[in-house]
């Protein structure tokens, strides 16, 4: 078949699963179709982390920002299936691309695009696990004119429509069964605004228990290097960590 991606490694190396609340990931990836290339796409240690531990083979899985394709890879390597849905086209073609490998036992992919705020497609409560990494707030804007694109907006809209979001994913996520999502924080005039915890409180409004808070060390951020002198001559620290939430619907 045509366009097929040619897998030289199937499995990260050494893997061990997750065991305690502070994960740490200084490689990006190296199997399957994994690359580093799209960013802000989380690494694929995350999603393999929360996939074995929540969820089952022939899961039905949840990802409504699926950006650079990361969680589906994983998803179909763990015979997971999964609905991936993003609002920009150039993510799609990605997603397509590099979910596009044949292996046994494969899970399924079903790619949809679409607004993470309108999920009608998908009946109430058929989703097993949540698994998304959605943006932070307008750090990176993955369009320029798109309405439906949550990344274009500050702060406060972003939570305000975020509410969208988390209602939603409460409605298609089955009782008993987690959201996991991962997001970092962000810095004004020198002072932190707590993107993290403002989003937890916005799923624990919908209805969401929270599980755990998960604490993933960052590495590799593109902006890090220049802001270093920055920083010491403004005396405030680099943001280098983000937060993995696991709610649970009860």
């Amino acid at each position: 078949m045509s366009g097929v991606n040619t897998i030289k490694k199937w499995e990260p190396t050494d893997f061990t699963l997750e065991t305690n609340s502070v994960w740490n990931f200084p490689e990006r990836g190296d199997w399957a179709t994994h690359d580093s290339k799209y960013r802000g796409n989380w690494s694929p240690y995350v999603p393999r982390n929360i996939l074995l531990r929540y969820s089952k083979a022939e899961d039905w899985v949840l990802d409504q920002f699926a950006g650079g394709g990361t969680t589906l890879v994983e998803a179909k390597l763990l015979s997971r299936n999964i609905i991936g849905i993003d609002v920009n086209d150039m993510a799609l073609a990605r997603c397509r691309a590099k979910s596009n490998f044949k292996r046994e036992n494969a899970g399924k992919v079903v790619l949809r695009k679409g607004d993470a705020r309108t999920l009608d497609f998908i009946p109430d409560s058929m989703i097993d696990l949540i698994c998304t990494h959605p943006p932070y707030a307008n750090i990176i804007k993955y369009s320029e004119k798109n309405d439906n694109d949550i990344s274009l907006y500050g702060v406060d809209e972003f939570l305000t429509q975020m509410i969208l979001v988390a209602k939603e994913c409460y409605r298609v996520l089955k009782k008993g069964k987690l959201c996991a999502f991962l997001i970092g924080d962000m810095r004004k005039h020198g002072n932190v605004i707590p993107l993290g915890f403002q989003l937890m409180n916005v799923f624990q409004s919908a209805g969401f228990t929270l599980k755990e808070i998960i604490i993933k060390q960052q590495h590799n951020c593109r902006s890090a290097d220049s802001w270093i002198e920055t920083s010491v001559k403004r005396n405030f620290l680099l943001l280098a960590h983000e937060y993995l939430f696991v709610l649970k619907k009860y």
